[in-house]
């Protein structure tokens, strides 16, 4: 009988580090779970309408692209003594109209909630990429998982400035796999 979603998100968690993100992206499948490690940037609306000036005026972003992963947050200040304050994910359609160009010069991977539009479901493919889903409303147990931030780009836009984050065992469900697997689809 073949395996369905529902058995995915009954199976072991696989814990992966970013910097071997691409080589598992072929082995993943929608509904799978992931513990996630390595340096993870943060990118909502703002940040990412900047990236699309920049690159459309050939220059470099803050960060190489090339296997890097997005976090569709905007974290709050860090209460003192902790790295990050609630870091929560935005809902990742609003970046659809981004995230193909940004997957064709070489992101790997995107974390936020919700759908995306096929336009992005088609560049995960042809990109052999993947999108993660974080849990919503969660933002304060998700903040567990990082173990440092640092602003990197765009500091005057506040929360929504560019952070590199480094996780440790970030829980993740892989929504949109590198051959179309999809947890959205019906």
């Amino acid at each position: 009988m073949p395996e369905t979603t529902a058995d995915r998100l009954n199976s072991a968690v696989v814990s992966i580090d970013t910097a071997n993100l691409r080589e598992y992206c072929k082995s993943l499948h929608a509904g799978d779970r992931v513990l996630l490690s390595g340096v993870v940037y943060t990118a909502r609306d703002a940040a990412h309408k900047r990236f699309k000036d920049i690159l459309s005026d050939g220059k470099n972003l803050p960060f190489d692209l090339n296997g890097a992963v997005i976090y569709y947050a905007g974290p709050t200040p860090a209460p003192p003594g902790k790295p990050i304050g609630s870091c929560g994910p935005t809902t990742s359609g609003r970046m659809d109209s981004f995230a193909p160009a940004l997957l064709d010069s070489g992101l790997t991977g995107m974390i936020g909630k919700g759908e995306r539009s096929q336009a992005v479901c088609d560049a995960i493919i042809r990109n052999n990429s993947v999108y993660f889903a974080a849990i919503g409303g969660a933002g304060a147990l998700a903040a567990a998982s990082v173990k440092s931030c640092e602003v990197i780009a765009f500091p005057e836009l506040g929360c929504e400035s560019v952070k590199k984050l480094i996780f440790k065992d970030f829980p993740l469900i892989v929504a949109i796999d590198s051959r179309g697997g999809n947890l959205f689809s019906k």
